[in-house]
């Protein structure tokens, strides 16, 4: 909080703002789908369920996965008012680390134009739900 020069009036401005879209699956947890925050927008990772039955998809084929993790992370963008131009890093859990090759060739089709995101890529124990694939990222809001 801080105080006016006149010295009795105090306001408060929230920090970070919580973005949630019913165009992405409900969070799982304590959690927001992202939280903007100074110009940034912090997005939270998304798996492959689907928005309207919270179901995983895919049957554990990780392209189609990758395909609803995209479709889902977009959504929360674009509530935001965010595009995947303005991405700026992204985090890739894979179970197997096997499927880099088919995960990347999905990804390269929504982040691979232009400047690129900065970008790891781990291989994970386990995913929640027992998904195959997880991406977050981190978009700059000009």
């Amino acid at each position: 909080m801080s105080s006016t020069a006149g010295g009795g009036d105090e306001r408060h401005r929230p920090l970070s703002h919580p973005v949630n879209t019913p165009a992405a699956p409900a969070p799982v947890g304590p959690y927001n789908q992202a939280v903007l925050a100074g110009g940034v927008l912090y997005c939270s990772g998304q798996i492959a369920l689907d928005p309207v039955s919270g179901s995983l998809v895919g049957e554990g084929d990780v392209e189609a996965e990758t395909r609803q993790v995209l479709n889902n992370l977009q959504a929360v963008l674009a509530a935001a008012g965010c595009s995947p131009d303005q991405v700026v890093r992204t985090t890739v859990y894979l179970v197997d680390l096997n499927d880099f090759g088919r995960v990347n060739t999905l990804y390269a089709g929504l982040f691979g134009a232009g400047v690129a995101p900065a970008r790891a890529c781990v291989q994970v124990a386990a995913l929640p739900k027992g998904a195959r694939v997880e991406i977050d990222a981190i978009a700059v809001i000009a």
